[in-house]
């Protein structure tokens, strides 16, 4: 099965570069125009300034005196203006920006299927917030360089203007100074690339252990823990500090360079002025401008710095953004579905513990399915949850009467459930745990069937009651029977479970099997367990040995005829 994304070819940080400055370009521009505007208007103050002494030394008019200061009031005001309103318009578009990157790399990690990235939750989570606001950067680096290099063009056409030594002086320093900083950012890129990984790593490892935090507790493992992080929060931390040593080398490499261009054009001119090849408004002009030309120059050379933070940053979000579907299927005509209704039906299947596993489920049956080998029911789990795709094993399987491989993930998803058993939990509320759409009419149902009305009851703010993150204010039990009733209120044509009440007391069991198969009836309900309760309520029992069903029958007649089976599923 092809699909868009599978189709298309590793996006390199290049590529989404291009893409942020192209959906970006009137933004861009429009930016540009202003802060370019910004630049000469800062850049016209000394010009101006120069004029105004030379004019005035040799008219001594009020007149002109007036004009002079007129022209600095509207160059004050267009420095004003366009750096308010440029700034505006460029972290606007950056933020925008910084959005949709943070917003496509979420979506790759909550597509149906799992994307096979080889990175953790906590890395990608990095990817999504720092790397996607650092490649937006991009939109607002391009036209402060462009107008950084107006203001320096401005400068030194007008000191070529006074004299040609100065112009040359002020276009020869500039070339210089970017030669030997571009340089020095290409270290900045790859030593800013590593830090980002590490602190990836080192997010990665905080998520597993708040994931793990209540079984580390249990067998005296959250010391070796807190050191196995400690050591990987040392290794970025003296990343950190590698990266800060760098940029402060940069930092002050440009200052000092900027500084020796700046006394270049003072002393040249001072040196003109007192030679007599320029006059003393001139002079003024071009002490002034080695003044202002500081900020556009400091500007012009950091921005290959941030040019190659922001290239780093893209080359990360390549690895989420390009990263090929584990599986995601696609109907040929994009309108198959299944049959309201279908039987569920495994035809052959062969994968991994799984050796042509075959059997069929009628449409409204409760079938339970216990597995003697563990392995086996989490491949068939797997298979069924589109978790494997349909040309990585052998058979086929079909809902509604349709092979997986024509059916659309949305039609498929919206027909038939697979709720594994360790189901996350989210923040939020029990409420929009239960009904994260807020669209179901079976809540109450779902809550009544996982026997969640305790929890519920409990809390004298019911289904609004708070859950935190991971569910870590509930019980192992809790969490389970959340889980379920999310998965009963969906209320899908075929649900497919796996070992739902494996955290829950017996009472609370048989309790949830009854109720479970109550709500159920009239849809088909499979359940992938070991639980007498829930064997003993479904309508038919399949036992799956050596990765093919072996027998089936009723639980009763099972427990009466099949020894082996007897002692697997009685506690």
């Amino acid at each position: 099965m092809t699909t868009p994304d599978s189709r298309r070819s590793r996006r390199p940080g290049s590529s989404i570069l291009r893409t942020a400055v192209r959906r970006n370009t009137r933004a861009m521009v429009l930016g540009t125009v202003l802060m370019g505007l910004y630049q000469a208007a800062e850049t016209a103050f000394p010009i101006a300034l120069g004029l105004i002494v030379e004019h005035t030394l040799r008219d001594r008019s009020v007149g002109s005196l007036a004009l002079a200061v007129g022209a600095l009031a509207v160059i004050i005001t267009t420095v004003s203006l366009s750096w308010r309103y440029g700034m505006r318009v460029l972290q606007k578009a950056n933020t925008t920006e910084a959005h949709r990157w943070r917003v496509k790399v979420a979506a790759c990690g909550l597509q149906p299927v799992a994307r096979d990235t080889g990175l953790k939750s906590g890395e990608v989570l990095t990817i999504a917030t720092e790397d996607a606001d650092q490649t937006a950067d991009i939109v607002e680096v391009v036209p402060m360089l462009l107008s950084s290099m107006v203001a320096v063009l401005i400068a030194a056409v007008a000191l070529g203007t006074a004299n040609l030594w100065l112009g040359l002086l002020v276009v020869v320093g500039t070339v210089a100074i970017l030669s030997v900083l571009s340089v020095m950012s290409r270290r900045i890129g790859s030593s800013t690339k590593e830090q980002q990984a590490r602190v990836a790593r080192a997010g990665a490892k905080v998520a597993d252990l708040i994931t793990g935090l209540r079984p580390l507790h249990g067998f005296g493992g959250n010391h070796a823990a807190f050191r196995s992080y400690r050591r990987v929060s040392t290794e970025a931390k003296e990343q950190a500090v590698t990266v800060a040593r760098v940029n402060g080398v940069y930092a002050g490499t440009a200052l000092g360079l900027n500084a020796v261009l700046a006394v270049s054009v003072t002393l040249t001119a001072g040196w003109l002025a007192f030679d007599g090849q320029i006059d003393i408004g001139e002079l003024v002009m071009a002490v002034g401008l080695a003044q202002f030309v500081m900020e556009p120059l400091r500007l012009f050379s950091d921005m290959p710095k941030y040019v190659m933070m922001a290239r780093a940053s893209a080359e990360r979000m390549a690895l989420v953004l390009s990263a090929a579907p584990v599986s995601v299927p696609v109907s040929v005509s994009g309108e198959e579905r299944p049959v309201p209704g279908g039987a569920l039906e495994i035809d052959c299947v062969r994968y991994g513990a799984l050796q042509g596993v075959k059997f069929h489920v009628p449409s409204g049956e409760f079938t339970a399915i216990t597995a003697y080998q563990p392995r086996a029911a989490a491949d068939l789990a797997a298979v069924l949850a589109l978790a494997v795709p349909p040309e990585s094993y052998e058979g086929e399987v079909r809902v509604g009467g349709r092979p997986f491989a024509e059916l659309s993930v949305e039609s498929l998803r919206a027909h038939l459930l697979v709720n594994p058993y360790d189901a996350e939990i989210f923040a939020g509320t029990l409420r929009s745990n239960i009904d994260p759409s807020g669209t179901s009419t079976t809540v109450s149902e779902a809550v009544e069937a996982s026997m969640l009305t305790d929890v519920v009851a409990l809390h004298r703010q019911g289904l609004d009651y708070e859950v935190r993150d991971r569910g870590s204010n509930l019980s192992g039990g809790q969490r389970q029977r959340l889980s379920l009733a999310r998965a009963l209120a969906a209320d899908t044509e075929v649900l497919v479970l796996r070992d739902p009440t494996t955290a829950v007391d017996a009472v609370t069991e048989q309790l949830v099997a009854r109720r479970l198969a109550e709500l159920r009836r009239g849809r088909t309900t499979v359940v992938i367990t070991s639980s007498p309760a829930l064997l003993d309520a479904a309508d038919r029992v399949l036992v799956l040995d050596g990765g093919v069903v072996k027998a089936e029958g009723t639980h009763r007649l099972l427990l009466d005829s099949d020894p082996a089976y007897c002692l697997a599923v009685t506690r």
